[in-house]
């Protein structure tokens, strides 16, 4: 089901969309690939873009979907069908989640020759959490996620004992990740096909997300950080049991509102768009009504992060769905704790559960 004010905005290529392994120019030397995931959300967005490199010409790519055999095998069709014989010259990742760089490892061997590496460029912030998870039982699953969920009222047997064997549930994605890369910061500038790419940083929904904005051609890949039908997921993880991810992201999105209002967005997820600043005041919305929602039912009676999730994601979850949802709920309650709204307890049952101050 379409978000209900998806009609705000427009989206230029209508319903168009890319066919498996092959591209659709969505700007000038910007092409959009769509690859299937094994999940609700069942697709992810990459693009291909036109460059030239210490005199070599050829292409960059941004993102590149889970390590996968049938991703592989749509790789392998965009590199016979659209690439015009030119080589791929570096290999840009918005983020450590697996769908972005889950075949970084693979494309970069791929593409590297004696005389030149094809380099992977990302944060460091995220390069490194992506090298410590893809080599431990850490993200969103195993004995310790399972733990901490539990902590936070989830106490169905079976969920949890799904949780606790999805061990590798990451580094089956991402098995490995390139030993070097090029360090992508706020700020920086990249020079991607005669055009300057400026880097912008987004917290909350990864450790350091790196969106680009190319301001000759009115592009944003957004990666994550703006998405046109669903809201990004910002959770709270094990690894990181106090934080608070929220606050962060949406004083991220809120500093997009320098860009141009008609900017071209092109999302990880969904359909390219415009709109920008429609968008940003529509996901600030939805997590002001979610931040009343978990009020009202605090105030009803301490409530932990499960005994929240039919307050706020009104659909049945799968198990992968529930760690998220679980993530998210999280995140709302130590955000209105972080607010002074809620105040936190731990009950006789070893809970966590929060009440609304007086």
């Amino acid at each position: 089901m379409a978000n209900p004010q998806e009609s705000a905005l427009q989206y230029p290529l209508g319903e168009t969309l890319p066919e498996p392994g092959r591209a659709i120019e969505v700007a000038p030397g910007v092409r959009w690939l769509r690859m299937r995931l094994p999940f609700a959300l069942d697709h992810i967005n990459l693009w291909l873009l036109r460059d030239r490199l210490d005199g070599q010409e050829g292409w960059t790519i941004v993102d590149c979907g889970i390590a996968d055999e049938a991703t592989r095998a749509l790789w392998e069709q965009v590199f016979a069908h659209e690439l015009q014989g030119l080589p791929v010259l570096r290999l840009v990742v918005t983020h450590m989640h697996p769908d972005h760089i889950g075949l970084a490892h693979w494309l970069t061997e791929r593409w590297a020759t004696p005389q030149r590496e094809c380099r992977l460029w990302i944060s460091s912030t995220d390069w490194n959490a992506a090298r410590v998870t893809s080599q431990t039982t850490s993200g969103n699953g195993g004995a310790a996620a399972a733990d901490f969920f539990a902590r936070h009222g989830l106490t169905d047997p079976e969920a949890l004992a799904k949780v606790r064997a999805r061990s590798n549930y990451y580094a089956s994605m991402v098995p490995q990740v390139p030993r070097r890369y090029g360090r992508l910061m706020d700020g920086m500038v990249l020079r991607i096909g005669g055009q300057d790419w400026h880097c912008i940083v987004g917290y909350g929904h990864a450790p350091e997300h790196i969106a680009l904005h190319g301001a000759a051609s009115g592009v944003l890949i957004s990666g994550d950080m703006v998405l046109p039908r669903i809201s990004t997921n910002v959770s709270v993880w094990e690894v990181e049991p106090e934080a608070d991810p929220l606050p962060l992201y949406l004083r991220s999105i809120a500093a997009l509102r320098a860009l141009p209002a008609d900017t071209l967005v092109l999302p990880s997820h969904g359909r390219p768009f415009r709109g920008l600043h429609t968008r940003i005041a529509q996901l600030e919305a939805h997590h002001e009504e979610r931040f009343a929602e978990v009020l009202q039912a605090c105030a009803q009676a301490p409530r932990s992060a499960a005994e929240l999730l039919d307050v706020l994601f009104k659909r049945k979850l799968d198990l992968h769905q529930t760690t998220f949802a679980m993530g998210e709920s999280i995140a709302h309650l130590h955000a209105l704790a972080g607010r002074g709204q809620l105040q936190v307890q731990l009950d006789a049952d070893g809970v966590q559960r929060y009440a609304t101050v007086a």
